[in-house]
This record gives C-alpha cells, sequence and structure tokens, in this order.
C-alpha cells in the first residue's frame, strides 16, 4: 500500500460525513449561515423528511457574484482570517465547510441578491467557473435549495429514518434557534403546509408568547424567569419549577453566545441546582441563555459545534449551579407584606386553649412552632376545636395577609387549610415540616464546618501520588466537611477521623471516591450529596406526622417558617408542600356569576 493524497471529491464527501449527518444538520448548518448574513427574516421550506427538498431563504447582505464559486469551495469563509479570529469567534459558522460538505452529497443552488445591486445571481453545485453563473430576479438576500440529499451515497441514504422521523429532527433544531434569536422572523413549512410562523420578539412579552408556541403553554405557566451578571458571565433565562419535570430530557434547551449547545458541564451545573427538589427519576425543564467572553469558550471542539470547551470550566459550572440554586430558593417571604400578624376578624376562627378562647389573630397564635427533629414518637394526643365562626369584615386588605395566608384548620389530619387573599392555600404539613427541618439541618451544619468524629484508631492508605498532593491543596475543603486527613508520604495519607453524620459509613471506600472526583474537578460533591442524603433522612423522621392534630397556633408558625425557608415549594424528595386553589376557580367549581 502506498501513500497518495485523496481526490478532492473524495476529501468533500469525508466531511460531509462529520458535517452532514442527516437531513436536520444540513438545515443547521444553513440556517447559521443566513443568521450569519444579518438575516432577520428566515424561511424554511422542507419536503420529504429533508431528502427531497431543504430550501432556506433569508434577508441577509447576500453574496457577491464574483464570490458565488468561492462559496462552494472549501474551507472558503468571510467570518475568519486569522488565528486572533479563531479565538475570539462570535458567528455561528466559520470553517468554511457547510456549503462544500452539502454539495458534495447532494445537487445545491444557490442563488443570492446583494443588498444595493439591481440584480440577483444563480449558481449550482456542478458550476465550476464564473461563466456559470446565471442572472436570476430574486429580492435582497438569498435562497440555498438543496435537493436529492445523498443521491450520490446511497449507503448514507438507507441509514435515514421515515419521512416523518427525520422532519421531527428538522423541526427540533428549527426550534432550537428560534429559541436562540428572538429578534428574527421565522416561517416554516413542510411538503408545501406552512407549520410554524413566528414574528421577531424584542420585548419580555413577545418573547414569552413565542417560549408558549415552542415549549408549550403549561411550561410557560410553571417557568421563572431570572437573569444574573457577575465577573464576564451572563446568566438568564426560564426555569420551571421542580413540580414541572419531564421523564426525559427533552426539554433542555442550553445556548452559548447565542448557539444551541448539548454541554455536559452545563447540564449537570443545572440540575445540580435543582438538587433537594427534583423528584427521582425527573428531569428539569429550563431555557438558559449563557453569554460570556468568545475567548472563554472554544465552539471547534466538534465539527457539528454541539459540544463546546470552556476556558474556566469549573468557574462556570460553579457560578451556573450557583445561579440556578439561587433562583429555586427564593422564598415566599420575598412576597410578604411586612404585616405578619392575621387580622382578628379575617375569618373568626379560634380554638381552646386551657383557661380562654384565644382569637387566631393574637400575637399568641403567632409563637414559633417546635414539632421536634428529633427520631422519637410525636405525640398524637388530640386538642379540642371550637366550630370555626365565619364572618367577614370588609376593611380587611389583601395586601395585611402574606403568602401563604393563615391556618383555618386540618383536613384528615394530613392537610393545612389557609386563607390568603387569592383564595384556598392547602399545604402537606408533613412535607413542608420535612423541608423547614431540612433547611435548618442544613443551615447549622454547614455554616461554618461538619463536626469530626475522631477514629480510635487512625487508618492509613496507599493511594496514587496525585491523589497524595490533592489532599494536600484541598486540605481546608476537607476540613470543612468534618475530614482529618494527613499526607504522611510520597503516596500515603493517614486518616484520623471522619464526619461525624458519617462515623458508620465505608470510610475508605469513600474517601478514595472523594479524592477520585477531586482529581477530574467534580469537587466535593460525593460527600456533600452523601450528607445531604443523611439529613433528609433525619428531616423526613423528625417532620410532624400524619394524624396529629395541631392548634391553628401550630398551624401559622409552620406557615411563616415555610415562607422564610428556602425551597419551601418542594420537600427534598420532589413533592411539592402546598398548592393555592384561587376565588376564580372556586367560582367556576360552584358556576357563581354565570
Amino acid at each position: 500500500m502506498t501513500i497518495s493524497i485523496l481526490p478532492s471529491r473524495l476529501i468533500d464527501q469525508i466531511a460531509a460525513g462529520e458535517v452532514v449527518e442527516r437531513p436536520a444538520s444540513a438545515v443547521k448548518e444553513l440556517i447559521e449561515n443566513s443568521l450569519d448574513a444579518g438575516a432577520t427574516r428566515i424561511e424554511l421550506e422542507i419536503e420529504g423528511g429533508g431528502t427531497r427538498l431543504i430550501r432556506v431563504r433569508d434577508n441577509g447582505i447576500g453574496i457577491a457574484k464574483d464570490e458565488l464559486v468561492i462559496a462552494l469551495s472549501r474551507h472558503a469563509t468571510s467570518k475568519i482570517s486569522n488565528f486572533d479570529d479563531l479565538e475570539n469567534l462570535s458567528t455561528l459558522g466559520f470553517r468554511g465547510e457547510a456549503l462544500p460538505s452539502i454539495a458534495s452529497v447532494a445537487q445545491v443552488k444557490l442563488i443570492s441578491h446583494v443588498k444595493g445591486e439591481e440584480l440577483g445571481w444563480a449558481i449550482d453545485s456542478s458550476s465550476s467557473g464564473n461563466s456559470d453563473i446565471q442572472l436570476a430576479a430574486h429580492p435582497e438576500g438569498t435562497t440555498i435549495e438543496v435537493r436529492d440529499l445523498f443521491f450520490n451515497t446511497p449507503a448514507r441514504r438507507k441509514f435515514l429514518k421515515t419521512e416523518r422521523t427525520e422532519f421531527s429532527h428538522i423541526n427540533f433544531f428549527f426550534r432550537c434557534l428560534a429559541l436562540a434569536r428572538f429578534d428574527v422572523e421565522w416561517k416554516l413549512k413542510n411538503n408545501q403546509r406552512s407549520v410554524l410562523t413566528l414574528e421577531s420578539a424584542p420585548d419580555r412579552e413577545r418573547q414569552e408568547n413565542r417560549l408558549k408556541r415552542l415549549c408549550g403553554e403549561e411550561f410557560l405557566e410553571h417557568a421563572r424567569y431570572f437573569e444574573k451578571e457577575i465577573e464576564g458571565f451572563r446568566l438568564s433565562g426560564w426555569l420551571a419549577e421542580p413540580a414541572f419535570s419531564s421523564g426525559q430530557t427533552n426539554m433542555q434547551f442550553t445556548f452559548v453566545n447565542g448557539r444551541y449547545v448539548r454541554d455536559k458541564l452545563l447540564r449537570h451545573a443545572i440540575r445540580l441546582g435543582y438538587q433537594d427538589v427534583l423528584f427521582h427519576g425527573r428531569h428539569p425543564c429550563y431555557v438558559v441563555f449563557l453569554e460570556l467572553n468568545p475567548r472563554r469558550v472554544d465552539v471547534n471542539a466538534h465539527p457539528a459545534k454541539l459540544e463546546i470547551r470552556f476556558r474556566d470550566s469549573r468557574l462556570v459550572h460553579d457560578f451556573v449551579f450557583r445561579t440556578v440554586e439561587s433562583v429555586l430558593a427564593s422564598t415566599l417571604k420575598s412576597q410578604e407584606r411586612e404585616t405578619t400578624e392575621p387580622p382578628v376578624s379575617l375569618h373568626g376562627l379560634s380554638i381552646k386553649n386551657d383557661d380562654e378562647m384565644t382569637p387566631m389573630g393574637s400575637k399568641h397564635s403567632q409563637t414559633s412552632l417546635h414539632l421536634g427533629t428529633g427520631l422519637g414518637r410525636v405525640n398524637d394526643s388530640s386538642h379540642n376545636y371550637q366550630e370555626p365562626q365565619i364572618s367577614v369584615d370588609s376593611s380587611i386588605k389583601n395586601t395585611d395577609v402574606p403568602p401563604l395566608g393563615f391556618a383555618l384548620g386540618q383536613l384528615l389530619g394530613i392537610y393545612i387549610l389557609a386563607e390568603n387573599a387569592d383564595g384556598l392555600i392547602i399545604v402537606d404539613m408533613h412535607a413542608a415540616h420535612e423541608r423547614v427541618t431540612y433547611e435548618r439541618l442544613k443551615k447549622e451544619l454547614f455554616e461554618d464546618k461538619l463536626k469530626t468524629q475522631p477514629l480510635l484508631i487512625p487508618l492509613s492508605l496507599k493511594v496514587a501520588e496525585h491523589e497524595a498532593q490533592i489532599v494536600e491543596s484541598a486540605s481546608n475543603d476537607l476540613v470543612r466537611l468534618g475530614f482529618d486527613v494527613t499526607r504522611r508520604g510520597l503516596d500515603q495519607i493517614q486518616i484520623d477521623g471522619v464526619p461525624l453524620l458519617l462515623q458508620g459509613a465505608e470510610v475508605e471506600i469513600l474517601l478514595r471516591d472523594v479524592l477520585a472526583d477531586l482529581s477530574e474537578n467534580k469537587g466535593l460533591e460525593r460527600v456533600e450529596s452523601t450528607i445531604n442524603n443523611m439529613l433528609a433522612t433525619m428531616a423526613c423522621h423528625g417532620a410532624v406526622r400524619a394524624n396529629r392534630k395541631l392548634e391553628i397556633k401550630e398551624m401559622n408558625s409552620l406557615l411563616r417558617e415555610m415562607e422564610s425557608t428556602e425551597k419551601s415549594d418542594h420537600c427534598n424528595h420532589g413533592r411539592p408542600t402546598w398548592t393555592r386553589v384561587t376565588i376564580a376557580e372556586l367560582d367556576r367549581l360552584f358556576r357563581r356569576g354565570q
């Protein structure tokens, strides 16, 4: 076998195997070129799942007549000219491989009209020079037609799925691009039928209208908009409440500098931000945009540019994780008015104490709830309640009522019923108290550092040399989590103490796992996760049980604690702790006003 240079046609077809995986890949590349050309209106027309026809029409700056032939040549691009441009990419495409790669496996026709010129020009992929360029009637902008995809590579074509499946992939990428660029008008047609038309969305209201159409109305109802900027990073978007989760990852959209990516680091950071509030086996739903200096991200790590690399990966991960966590951890207290005591005549409900009847509006009814967090048996002694006396006072203002309102009573010993300005609040008292207890335990344990349980006999371990070095460099973090570990040699470490909560765990296995995580820049998530799981168990056992009778003052105290507790909307198993039934919903149930 001799070494020889491959024919240029074969080189293009090999490149097409990397760039054009399926019709959706060609659609993505062509639309990204339109966006780079400054288009504000893009129309996509599909036939036969993209194998018969892909037509992309835009109103961008267009391609000059003498550049049409070059545009179909390999590594021809107007987006970079030197290495500095490659390090500071602000465009979606830059390799100059998309058009020639597609043209090597399909029939491509390129029609363009440069802004400011009188006429447009057309060329097809079989052309070899300027003499093949034809005059064409075309509005300002560019149209690219791709016909008979993989017509000359039947082996590739037989691996394509059904027409319906291939269009679903195209539709997905089209929607991703529409989410990335709210300032662009979009139109999608399939087999000559209009599928989707989106107007430009320059403001938040219209952006959320587009979000409703692309992600569903239910997503928007449960989504919370956020934005945060710090030290050259800006993160914004919509995070869905943990209750609105999915069994798959099909509702996770991440964008970096306007580019849709499927980046593992970003998705892991966001999922970590949902810890303690997501139901087991469920996946969060979100649309998140990260903006940073182009020099701090490498988009040239994958031919399809769906995977990227960050220069400061740990910094990006922590920023995204902490931001998502803080958004989800916002408490009901932030919505609460200054008044925390219920008006006495709000609903006239009173309870029997040992000596006298006490109106729920008194200060006595707002005392702290002390239900205990220990594992001992809960006292289920019942209390005597007076029948509620309902009265309406028109002088009561909605602004006097806190977010979760004031307790009316219990239902079946499981739920707390409360009244707020909007209607009826129903609280799962066990789940709510579990979250309150769990967050209190975490705060107490992680405020400074975890307590250390000294080992009766220190444990010596032989580890890899780089792991022994990690013990030295991460000693402060290990101490904060309750580990007393010392390096005793080139590849020897000694464990003198472990976190008090983990004194019954397999110390050697846990520490080796921690060192492995640290060596892979995963931090101390494993230890924190293990401790959090134990705290969650303690909180679950220590929370008030079903069928325990609570006094009105205890119910109100729990409601106030929920309002000032992070992530109080869900227990640490991911179950919701409360829900609301509005007056309008009650009116519909009883057909009032109909």
